[in-house]
């Protein structure tokens, strides 16, 4: 019988099998850099989509109102292209407040240009802009009333009663000559402006109107509050 001590013959296979290894390779830089590439193009294209959603109801409007209408629904006013944003520079009220003028910006505005001296003509349009907001019923309130006075006269107490409830800011002339214009051979004053939500000048009625051309410049404001519904609600 033999006293042998050698290993049973599996532990010797095992110990006789070389240790295995994987190795992974890395990428290769060039494989690298178009992936981060690819992750970039795919990040920016991301964001464009959610821009592009989120100025859908605005672009949607539009193309309603300028694109989509039939010959008979001409607007009254005329359309202003390429609009013109609201100057970014400070105005002040009647007590001598700064107001940044961008700050209009948020609801449809009904602009009309005139010295604190108000003629005639400058009533006329006041009293315009306050009957046709207040004739959009429920959606007056989406609407302001606003005169720039382009000069330092002061106004009479009796019509500063009156405009309470418009905003009324003195604008150096310089400035609104280059945002608004009138018609060809007419000044600014001869013209109500209008405004969008966005601090575009978008529209401008013609010279003289006056109440029996209120009906028109009430049917254009409201194709615009109606094509803007989606996207524009009252207030600031």
């Amino acid at each position: 019988m033999s006293g042998s001590n050698s290993s049973p013959p599996a532990a010797n296979s095992a110990l006789e099998q070389p240790l295995g290894l994987t190795v992974h390779s890395l990428p290769a830089p060039q494989e690298a850099a178009m992936a981060d590439e690819q992750r970039t193009r795919s990040g920016r294209l991301k964001m464009l989509l959610v821009m592009l959603v989120c100025a859908a109801p605005v672009l949607a409007s539009y193309f309603t109102y300028y694109v989509v209408r039939p010959e008979s629904r001409r607007s009254y006013g005329e359309l202003i292209e390429p609009q013109k944003p609201l100057p970014a520079v400070t105005a002040t009220d009647l007590d001598g407040k700064p107001v940044a003028l961008p700050s209009l910006q948020g609801q449809w505005l009904l602009v009309s240009v005139a010295g604190g001296a108000c003629d005639a003509a400058c009533e006329k349009h006041l009293y315009l802009q306050r009957q046709l907001r207040e004739g959009l019923g429920k959606d007056r309130d989406r609407v302001d009333w606003v005169w720039l006075v382009p000069d330092n006269v002061p106004v009479r107490p009796e019509l500063a009663a009156a405009v309470q409830q418009a905003t009324v800011l003195r604008v150096d002339p310089q400035v609104l000559a280059q945002w608004l214009a009138p018609a060809p051979g007419h000044a600014l004053s001869d013209h109500i402006y209008v405004v969008d939500p966005l601090g575009h000048w978008m529209m401008r009625f013609p010279p003289g109107a006056d109440a029996d051309a209120a009906a028109k410049l009430r049917r254009d404001l409201g194709r615009l509050l109606r094509a803007s519904a989606g996207w524009d609600k009252a207030g600031r």
